[in-house]
């Protein structure tokens, strides 16, 4: 059984099913789950409605068919790139955890892949004021955030804010400034994918159960994608140790890359810091032949470059 889909209601009756705690709680098709969160992202219920929704789903927890569901909602409201005139792949690189403990190395990431020809979108928005972004290490790169949506050229890396693909995405990931907890808007930029052209989005996860829901997802919506165990929740490998990596093609799963075990038999020379300016030297550095790239992120590199040419 279950409820059907009545596009002339609010979202109260999806609450009812959604909030009745973490064992009543009766899951969306993903159907509903379209509906529902289609009328958050556009903004025709109430701020009240729309904390509900967050915390119950936080609760609650989601399903792939919910987070299939989300995602049909987002890709129908994003400002989508168009395909380069070369209809060449472009890697999509979400980030929005940013630098805690380590340096954020999405950049190096970035612009490893750009220097070997394929275009590089970089997006995401600050999600904590604690914590340095890929966006203040990229400007200092020289990579500005674009303004608006275009196509990238083979060998481009640029960055996009939410806010430029999808503004009322970026207001639901705002929510948890106000909540103090994540919603579902925080899993669906790890693994929307802003192209119409070929592409491949490369996600990475935190917890171990959210491995579990985003390779469902990327199954159920046949998705492009790489997974894996990133660093503090960015996409880009741990530079002290090899993570498993996984790839989906058209959904289809693969292991590429089993993740190192035992201890570590040296560390690479990091930054010390986790500022900007301190990043982007380094970078600088490993682009220039000065350091080494870590060997983990350089296998990261192997593995996206392989999946590029089989899309």
């Amino acid at each position: 059984m279950g409820i059907t889909v009545d596009f002339s209601v609010g979202i109260s009756q999806y609450i009812k099913e959604i909030g009745r705690g973490k064992d009543g709680a009766r899951p969306l098709t993903r159907d509903q789950a379209a509906d529902l969160l289609g009328q958050v992202l556009d903004g025709t219920v109430t701020d009240l409605e729309v904390g509900a929704f967050c915390l119950a789903m936080r609760i609650k927890g989601e399903t792939p068919e919910e987070m299939a569901g989300f995602l049909d909602a987002v890709h129908q409201r994003l400002h989508h790139l168009p395909a380069n005139a070369s209809d060449t792949p472009t890697v999509v690189l979400p980030s929005y955890n940013g630098a805690r403990k380590l340096p954020v190395l999405t950049p190096l990431l970035g612009m490893l892949l750009a220097r070997e020809g394929v275009s590089v979108l970089v997006h995401g928005t600050p999600t904590e004021t604690s914590r340095v972004f890929a966006s203040e290490v990229l400007s200092l790169l020289g990579v500005q955030a674009q303004a608006a949506v275009q196509a990238l050229a083979p060998g481009e890396l640029a960055f996009m804010p939410t806010e430029v693909l999808c503004p009322p995405l970026k207001r639901l990931l705002d929510v948890r400034r106000a909540v103090g907890l994540r919603n579902p808007a925080h899993s669906l930029v790890k693994i929307m994918n802003p192209c119409l052209g070929k592409s491949l989005v490369v996600s990475s996860y935190t917890h171990p159960e959210y491995a579990v829901s985003m390779a469902q997802t990327f199954e159920l919506v046949k998705a492009h994608a790489l997974l894996l165990r990133g660093t503090e929740g960015e996409v880009v490998a741990d530079a002290r140790r090899m993570p498993q990596m996984e790839a989906f093609i058209n959904g289809d799963r693969e292991l590429l890359q089993e993740a190192q075990g035992g201890t570590l038999a040296s560390l690479p020379d990091l930054p010390k810091t986790t500022d900007a300016a301190s990043t982007a030297a380094y970078i600088q550095s490993v682009m220039a032949g000065g350091q080494p790239v870590p060997a983990s992120i350089a296998r990261q590199v192997e593995h996206i470059l392989q999946l590029v040419k089989r899309l």
